[in-house]
């Protein structure tokens, strides 16, 4: 390896740290605005978790769509091309005024996103395998922290009280052109070799999913306590507890805080402690941020709840990651391909679950739902040590 196949490495893994980042501003604009969303358009709360739900079910489609398209072209060619024309879907939220409109429009960004996330990821493999040590978990702190920027950016606009296609429009402005130059610096062939197509030909391969399923069920228990909290969480703050705009947008702004804040730590308290007591005080502690949102008096006793659930589910998906690795290490990365697929799961149930209920009663009984999904961690927990290798054989395995 020459000396200046690090340096590009580098470049491409920060260049792709900037992708997840903007992702995640672009994401938290949407979904901290979704009662502008409403107003804007007319969109009742009994038609919103439709709308919600159409999201996942869509992104599905895209994920499947971009694995097509990869094998055609590359991860690189197809994440320049997807997180740009995001980011103008995103401005595009801001322009119409009819249901029909809305639909067509977060129907792209459902595909869009699933075309992203799996374009991303793909690289983020590749580059993994390149760098032969763990450094995923880094681009979704990358996520995580422009969870945080966009939430600011939308409080900003409320408080302010900027038209929908102000903000959404003045961020694609300046998320475009960023995208665009991050774009030059994703990895390509000469950096990754073989390694994207090796992770890929991993993921295809047969594992058995009997000791998979204690885990599919946590992840999809995770973005359950996911979905509803960037669905719902402003809604609650703004419907349920008289809070101002600019104001609810927090909720989401103290989650993800708190989500950075346990990932940059979390790895720290498994060593010291073991991934078991960190999953099963992860998910006690979620459900009582849960519990504490759903019984708050005022808004910013709700903001203290949804933080203190950042900080118990952080500690719960990048541990489901790791003990499928665990579990097959030979093929790890497709027992991670499986495991995310119940990130989906999670979304699509997470967000009808949640409105429904509220539509029936209100947000404080829909927030018990998540929470009492949560506690079924617990018992989970013991899957999450380290255990005997699950060794695939080919006459097994079929």
């Amino acid at each position: 390896m020459s000396t200046e196949t690090p340096a590009r490495l580098r470049q491409a893994r920060a260049a792709l740290a900037v992708s997840f980042l903007l992702q995640g501003i672009t994401f938290a604009l949407l979904v901290t605005c979704i009662p502008e969303i409403q107003d804007r358009y007319g969109l009742d709360d009994s038609l919103l978790p439709v709308f919600l739900a159409a999201v996942p079910v869509l992104a599905g489609v895209g994920s499947i769509t971009s694995e097509w398209l990869v094998k055609r072209t590359s991860a690189r060619g197809v994440l320049r091309v997807v997180q740009p024309v995001l980011c103008l879907t995103l401005a595009a939220v801001g322009l119409g005024d009819t249901l029909w409109q809305l639909g067509l429009v977060l129907g792209s960004f459902g595909l869009l996103v699933g075309a992203l996330d799996a374009s991303m990821n793909m690289l983020g493999v590749g580059l993994q395998h390149r760098y032969g040590r763990s450094i995923m978990l880094g681009f979704h702190a990358a996520f995580s922290l422009g969870g945080i920027v966009g939430a600011a950016l939308a409080g900003l606009g409320s408080h302010y009280h900027l038209s929908l296609f102000t903000l959404f429009g003045t961020a694609a402005a300046v998320l475009i052109p960023l995208a665009l130059l991050a774009g030059t610096r994703f990895a390509g062939p000469a950096e990754l070799g073989d390694a994207v197509r090796e992770a890929s030909e991993a993921a295809a391969r047969s594992i058995p999913w009997r000791p998979l399923l204690p885990l599919c069920l946590a992840m999809a228990v995770a973005y359950i306590a996911d979905a509803s909290v960037s669905n719902y969480s402003v809604k609650y703050l703004t419907d349920g507890l008289g809070s101002p705009d600019d104001v609810a947008k927090l909720s989401y702004l103290g989650y993800m805080v708190a989500m950075l804040l346990g990932r940059t730590l979390g790895d720290r308290a498994v060593q010291r402690w073991g991934a078991v007591p960190v999953v099963r005080g992860g998910a006690a502690v979620a459900a009582l941020g849960f519990a504490l949102a759903a019984a708050a008096p005022g808004p910013w006793a709700g903001i203290a709840g949804f933080t203190v659930l950042g900080f118990g589910i952080c500690a719960i998906i990048p541990q489901v990651f790791a003990a499928g690795g665990r579990l097959f290490p030979d093929d790890s990365d497709a027992a991670v391909a499986r495991l995310n697929l119940f990130n989906y799961v999670g979304f699509l149930i997470g967000s009808p679950l949640v409105g429904a209920i509220a539509d029936a009663s209100s947000y404080r009984w829909a927030l018990l739902a998540p929470m009492m999904l949560v506690l079924a961690v617990i018992p989970l927990a013991g899957h999450f040590a380290p255990a005997p290798v699950v060794t695939r054989t080919p006459a097994k395995v079929a």
